[in-house]
Protein backbone atom coordinates (compact mmCIF):
# COMPACT_ATOMS: atom_id res chain seq x y z
CA UNK A 1 0.00 0.00 0.00
CA UNK A 2 1.44 3.63 -0.83
CA UNK A 3 -0.06 7.04 -0.24
CA UNK A 4 0.28 10.29 -2.07
CA UNK A 5 1.84 13.34 -0.05
CA UNK A 6 2.34 16.31 -2.83
CA UNK A 7 4.31 15.33 -5.29
CA UNK A 8 6.17 12.11 -3.39
CA UNK A 9 4.64 8.39 -2.70
CA UNK A 10 5.41 8.01 0.76
CA UNK A 11 6.17 3.97 1.45
CA UNK A 12 3.73 2.09 3.17
CA UNK A 13 5.14 -1.24 3.63
CA UNK A 14 7.34 -2.47 6.54
CA UNK A 15 9.56 -5.01 7.26
CA UNK A 16 10.62 -5.51 11.30
CA UNK A 17 13.20 -7.54 11.89
CA UNK A 18 13.30 -8.74 15.91
CA UNK A 19 9.94 -9.84 17.10
CA UNK A 20 10.80 -8.60 20.76
CA UNK A 21 9.09 -5.79 23.25
CA UNK A 22 10.36 -3.25 21.16
CA UNK A 23 9.97 -5.02 17.32
CA UNK A 24 6.42 -5.91 18.41
CA UNK A 25 5.69 -2.70 19.50
CA UNK A 26 6.85 -0.74 16.20
CA UNK A 27 4.97 -4.15 14.29
CA UNK A 28 2.10 -2.63 16.27
CA UNK A 29 1.55 0.66 15.70
CA UNK A 30 2.79 0.74 11.97
CA UNK A 31 -0.18 -1.76 11.31
CA UNK A 32 -3.01 0.09 13.31
CA UNK A 33 -1.42 3.01 11.10
CA UNK A 34 -2.47 0.92 8.05
CA UNK A 35 0.98 -0.53 6.92
CA UNK A 36 1.44 -4.04 5.78
CA UNK A 37 4.05 -5.30 8.27
CA UNK A 38 6.54 -8.53 7.75
CA UNK A 39 7.21 -9.05 11.23
CA UNK A 40 10.90 -11.61 11.07
CA UNK A 41 12.23 -13.28 13.63
CA UNK A 42 14.37 -16.10 14.09
CA UNK A 43 12.28 -19.10 15.76
CA UNK A 44 8.60 -19.83 15.50
CA UNK A 45 8.20 -19.54 19.44
CA UNK A 46 9.60 -15.79 19.05
CA UNK A 47 7.50 -14.49 16.98
CA UNK A 48 4.55 -16.35 18.89
CA UNK A 49 5.87 -14.49 22.06
CA UNK A 50 5.62 -11.45 19.78
CA UNK A 51 1.91 -11.81 18.19
CA UNK A 52 0.55 -12.65 21.39
CA UNK A 53 1.96 -9.67 23.09
CA UNK A 54 0.26 -7.59 20.33
CA UNK A 55 -2.72 -9.10 20.38
CA UNK A 56 -3.17 -8.84 24.20
CA UNK A 57 -2.13 -4.90 23.09
CA UNK A 58 -4.98 -4.52 21.37
CA UNK A 59 -7.45 -6.26 23.60
CA UNK A 60 -6.22 -3.60 26.15
CA UNK A 61 -7.54 -1.18 23.96
CA UNK A 62 -10.53 -2.20 22.63
CA UNK A 63 -11.49 -3.01 26.44
CA UNK A 64 -10.79 0.94 26.96
CA UNK A 65 -12.86 1.90 23.93
CA UNK A 66 -9.73 3.16 22.65
CA UNK A 67 -9.86 1.08 19.54
CA UNK A 68 -12.71 -1.03 18.18
CA UNK A 69 -12.66 -4.57 17.92
CA UNK A 70 -12.91 -4.01 13.94
CA UNK A 71 -10.05 -1.77 13.83
CA UNK A 72 -7.71 -4.17 16.01
CA UNK A 73 -8.72 -7.42 14.10
CA UNK A 74 -8.29 -5.09 10.33
CA UNK A 75 -4.39 -4.03 12.05
CA UNK A 76 -3.52 -7.63 13.37
CA UNK A 77 -4.42 -8.84 9.68
CA UNK A 78 -1.81 -6.34 8.57
CA UNK A 79 1.15 -8.20 10.21
CA UNK A 80 3.12 -11.06 8.87
CA UNK A 81 5.03 -12.81 10.63
CA UNK A 82 7.87 -15.65 9.54
CA UNK A 83 11.10 -16.96 10.25
CA UNK A 84 11.79 -16.10 6.21
CA UNK A 85 14.52 -13.22 5.64
CA UNK A 86 13.77 -13.27 2.23
CA UNK A 87 10.22 -12.11 2.96
CA UNK A 88 11.01 -8.64 4.00
CA UNK A 89 12.56 -8.10 0.27
CA UNK A 90 9.91 -6.19 -0.99
CA UNK A 91 10.06 -3.55 1.96
CA UNK A 92 10.00 0.04 1.31
CA UNK A 93 11.24 0.71 5.16
CA UNK A 94 13.20 -1.87 7.17
CA UNK A 95 13.64 -1.38 11.29
CA UNK A 96 15.84 -3.81 12.58
CA UNK A 97 15.20 -4.41 16.35
CA UNK A 98 17.48 -6.68 17.89
CA UNK A 99 19.92 -6.54 20.72
CA UNK A 100 22.43 -3.90 21.34
CA UNK A 101 25.35 -5.38 20.01
CA UNK A 102 27.29 -4.46 17.21
CA UNK A 103 28.23 -7.46 15.75
CA UNK A 104 24.27 -8.99 15.41
CA UNK A 105 23.31 -5.84 13.84
CA UNK A 106 26.20 -5.82 11.28
CA UNK A 107 25.26 -9.61 10.36
CA UNK A 108 21.59 -8.00 9.95
CA UNK A 109 22.73 -5.06 7.79
CA UNK A 110 25.05 -6.89 5.73
CA UNK A 111 21.85 -8.99 5.04
CA UNK A 112 19.33 -6.87 4.21
CA UNK A 113 22.24 -4.62 1.87
CA UNK A 114 22.07 -8.07 -0.49
CA UNK A 115 18.11 -8.27 -0.17
CA UNK A 116 15.97 -5.29 -0.49
CA UNK A 117 15.75 -2.84 -2.99
CA UNK A 118 18.08 -0.24 -3.59
CA UNK A 119 15.36 2.56 -2.85
CA UNK A 120 14.48 0.94 0.79
CA UNK A 121 15.67 2.97 3.93
CA UNK A 122 17.55 0.29 6.11
CA UNK A 123 16.22 1.93 9.85
CA UNK A 124 17.89 0.61 13.10
CA UNK A 125 16.24 0.87 16.71
CA UNK A 126 19.39 0.86 18.07
CA UNK A 127 19.34 3.13 21.24
CA UNK A 128 23.18 3.79 21.74
CA UNK A 129 25.14 2.70 18.81
CA UNK A 130 26.33 5.54 16.18
CA UNK A 131 24.51 4.88 12.98
CA UNK A 132 27.68 5.59 11.05
CA UNK A 133 28.83 2.45 12.18
CA UNK A 134 26.11 0.23 11.41
CA UNK A 135 25.87 2.00 7.85
CA UNK A 136 29.35 1.50 7.08
CA UNK A 137 29.16 -2.62 6.42
CA UNK A 138 26.54 -1.47 3.88
CA UNK A 139 26.93 -0.29 0.17
CA UNK A 140 24.03 2.19 0.63
CA UNK A 141 25.14 4.20 3.98
CA UNK A 142 23.19 7.28 2.52
CA UNK A 143 19.95 4.74 2.91
CA UNK A 144 20.59 4.06 6.54
CA UNK A 145 19.14 6.18 9.24
CA UNK A 146 18.22 5.45 13.43
CA UNK A 147 14.45 5.24 14.15
CA UNK A 148 14.58 5.09 17.71
CA UNK A 149 11.00 4.41 19.03
CA UNK A 150 10.62 4.09 23.30
CA UNK A 151 9.35 1.14 25.09
CA UNK A 152 6.33 0.92 25.58
CA UNK A 153 5.97 1.63 22.00
CA UNK A 154 2.40 2.15 21.59
CA UNK A 155 1.95 4.37 24.94
CA UNK A 156 5.39 6.34 24.15
CA UNK A 157 5.28 9.26 21.68
CA UNK A 158 8.39 10.22 20.71
CA UNK A 159 10.75 8.45 18.52
CA UNK A 160 14.41 10.06 18.48
CA UNK A 161 15.30 10.02 14.62
CA UNK A 162 19.39 9.76 14.05
CA UNK A 163 21.61 10.88 11.06
CA UNK A 164 24.38 8.82 10.44
CA UNK A 165 27.15 10.47 8.87
CA UNK A 166 25.90 9.69 5.37
CA UNK A 167 22.54 9.44 6.42
CA UNK A 168 20.83 11.96 3.00
CA UNK A 169 18.34 14.30 3.48
CA UNK A 170 15.75 11.49 1.68
CA UNK A 171 16.13 8.96 4.10
CA UNK A 172 15.47 11.13 7.08
CA UNK A 173 12.37 12.92 5.63
CA UNK A 174 11.41 9.30 4.77
CA UNK A 175 12.21 8.29 8.29
CA UNK A 176 10.28 10.62 9.52
CA UNK A 177 6.99 10.24 7.86
CA UNK A 178 6.58 6.69 8.67
CA UNK A 179 7.16 7.80 12.41
CA UNK A 180 5.20 10.87 12.06
CA UNK A 181 2.35 8.47 10.54
CA UNK A 182 2.27 6.32 13.64
CA UNK A 183 1.63 8.90 16.12
CA UNK A 184 5.17 9.65 17.02
CA UNK A 185 6.54 13.34 17.25
CA UNK A 186 10.04 13.23 16.09
CA UNK A 187 13.34 14.44 17.13
CA UNK A 188 15.87 15.26 15.24
CA UNK A 189 19.96 14.09 16.11
CA UNK A 190 21.94 15.40 13.77
CA UNK A 191 25.58 14.19 14.89
CA UNK A 192 25.44 10.07 15.69
CA UNK A 193 27.20 10.34 18.99
CA UNK A 194 27.21 6.94 20.89
CA UNK A 195 23.90 7.30 23.09
CA UNK A 196 22.70 10.42 20.96
CA UNK A 197 20.49 12.40 23.27
CA UNK A 198 17.69 10.82 25.27
CA UNK A 199 19.60 7.25 25.88
CA UNK A 200 22.93 9.38 27.17
CA UNK A 201 20.95 12.01 29.50
CA UNK A 202 19.55 8.89 31.18
CA UNK A 203 22.13 6.55 31.72
CA UNK A 204 24.13 9.40 33.28
CA UNK A 205 21.14 9.82 35.73
CA UNK A 206 20.81 6.46 36.10
CA UNK A 207 24.31 5.42 36.74
CA UNK A 208 24.44 8.57 39.58
CA UNK A 209 21.35 7.24 40.92
CA UNK A 210 22.50 3.79 41.05
CA UNK A 211 26.05 4.87 42.95
CA UNK A 212 24.04 7.00 45.29
CA UNK A 213 22.00 4.13 46.22
CA UNK A 214 24.95 1.47 46.13
CA UNK A 215 27.04 3.68 48.64
CA UNK A 216 23.71 4.27 51.08
CA UNK A 217 23.41 7.88 50.48
CA UNK A 218 19.34 7.50 50.47
CA UNK A 219 17.30 4.56 49.65
CA UNK A 220 15.91 3.82 45.98
CA UNK A 221 11.73 5.38 47.14
CA UNK A 222 13.59 8.10 48.06
CA UNK A 223 16.10 9.41 44.99
CA UNK A 224 12.77 8.32 42.67
CA UNK A 225 10.59 10.86 44.51
CA UNK A 226 13.34 13.31 44.93
CA UNK A 227 13.60 13.34 40.97
CA UNK A 228 9.97 13.13 40.44
CA UNK A 229 8.92 15.95 43.51
CA UNK A 230 11.60 18.05 42.59
CA UNK A 231 12.18 18.09 39.02
CA UNK A 232 9.06 17.26 37.63
CA UNK A 233 10.10 13.80 36.53
CA UNK A 234 7.23 11.16 35.91
CA UNK A 235 9.25 8.53 36.97
CA UNK A 236 12.55 8.32 38.91
CA UNK A 237 15.59 6.79 37.15
CA UNK A 238 15.49 3.90 38.98
CA UNK A 239 11.57 2.39 38.45
CA UNK A 240 12.70 3.73 34.65
CA UNK A 241 15.64 1.14 34.62
CA UNK A 242 13.37 -1.41 36.13
CA UNK A 243 10.99 -0.72 33.35
CA UNK A 244 13.57 -0.77 30.43
CA UNK A 245 15.72 -3.28 31.92
CA UNK A 246 18.62 -2.71 33.86
CA UNK A 247 20.12 -5.14 31.11
CA UNK A 248 19.27 -3.04 28.30
CA UNK A 249 20.36 0.38 30.45
CA UNK A 250 23.65 -1.46 31.42
CA UNK A 251 24.89 -2.61 27.70
CA UNK A 252 23.61 0.84 26.75
CA UNK A 253 26.20 2.52 29.26
CA UNK A 254 28.92 0.07 28.13
CA UNK A 255 28.32 1.57 24.46
CA UNK A 256 28.58 4.79 25.50
CA UNK A 257 31.55 4.33 28.21
CA UNK A 258 33.49 2.46 25.52
CA UNK A 259 32.71 5.09 23.09
CA UNK A 260 33.30 8.47 24.50
CA UNK A 261 35.21 7.44 28.10
CA UNK A 262 33.81 9.83 30.01
CA UNK A 263 33.48 8.42 33.58
CA UNK A 264 29.97 9.82 33.92
CA UNK A 265 29.07 6.44 32.01
CA UNK A 266 30.98 3.98 33.55
CA UNK A 267 28.17 1.52 35.09
CA UNK A 268 28.60 1.16 38.51
CA UNK A 269 29.19 -2.57 40.16
CA UNK A 270 25.65 -2.92 41.25
CA UNK A 271 24.37 -2.76 38.33
CA UNK A 272 26.51 -5.30 36.52
CA UNK A 273 25.48 -7.60 39.57
CA UNK A 274 22.14 -7.36 39.12
CA UNK A 275 22.04 -8.31 35.65
CA UNK A 276 24.45 -11.57 36.56
CA UNK A 277 21.79 -12.29 39.13
CA UNK A 278 18.77 -12.15 37.01
CA UNK A 279 17.47 -8.91 38.60
CA UNK A 280 16.95 -7.19 36.00
CA UNK A 281 13.47 -5.22 36.29
CA UNK A 282 9.84 -5.52 35.71
CA UNK A 283 10.57 -8.71 32.96
CA UNK A 284 12.09 -10.53 35.77
CA UNK A 285 9.65 -9.37 38.72
CA UNK A 286 12.88 -7.84 40.45
CA UNK A 287 15.34 -5.01 40.03
CA UNK A 288 15.92 -1.83 42.31
CA UNK A 289 12.36 -2.59 43.48
CA UNK A 290 10.03 -5.99 43.59
CA UNK A 291 7.51 -6.09 40.89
Amino acid sequence: MSVSKGSRTVARKLAVIGAGLMGSGIAQVSAQAGWDVVLRDVTDEALRRGTDGIRASFDRFVAKDRLTAEDAGAALARITPTTDLDAVADADIVVEAVFERLDVKHEIFRALDKLVKDEAVLASNTSAIPITKIAAVTGRPERVVGTHFFSPVPMMRLCELVRGHKTSDETLATAREFAESTGKTCVVVNRDVAGFVTTRLISALVVEAAKLYESGVASAEDIDLACKLGFGHAMGPLATADLTGVDVLLHATENIYTESQDEKFAPPELMRRMVDAGDIGRKSGQGFYKH
